[in-house]
């Protein structure tokens, strides 16, 4: 991979200190991208900690802090980078169970898919979405699609008031 120097946006992040905590929830069933995903998040130096989940059973389960994650401490992760087609439950059931519940619905949700299906696209936005990338083919490409994500989500998004609860 290469090296890169912080970003305009992550050395300003850097300096603020309200959402440096905040866990980032990456949500996908294929271990390849999850771990190019990682990589690249990584080389950006935020430093906020990654969860990564296999399936939408596990997302719900972090959101609502059940069963392997009961014990974890409160508060919505900065954002959710979820795939639509996982196991379990897919990526729309998730959205729409997110974005319906009053105490959840303001996370950030992107979804970070290879579906150009215009019904996946118009269901994640009618039920809420933040933003929909589809995952570029070409590897530079898809770094810089991670690195251009997690910049704006972590670093120079505002979240609402609240958030952290």
């Amino acid at each position: 991979m290469i090296a890169r120097k912080d970003s305009v946006a992550v050395t300003y992040y850097k300096n603020q200190t309200y959402n440096r905590k905040r866990t980032i929830l990456l949500a996908d069933d294929d271990p390849s991208g999850t771990e190019l995903v990682l990589a690249t998040l990584k080389e950006l130096n935020i430093p906020n900690p990654i969860e990564a989940v296999e399936d939408g059973v596990a997302v719900l389960d972090y959101i609502y802090r059940r069963n392997a994650f009961a014990g974890r401490e409160p508060g919505h992760p900065a954002f959710i980078l979820l795939d639509l087609k996982m196991p379990k439950v897919n990526g729309l059931e998730v959205l729409r169970t997110i974005k319906a519940d009053r105490q959840t619905a303001s996370i950030p949700v992107v979804i970070l898919t290879s579906s150009r299906e215009e019904s996946d696209l118009s269901s994640c936005y009618e039920l809420g979405v933040n933003a929909y990338v589809v995952k570029p083919v070409d590897f530079g490409e898809f770094q810089k699609a991670v690195t251009d994500i997690g910049a704006f989500w972590a670093c120079l998004n505002e979240p609402p008031p609240g958030a952290s609860a």
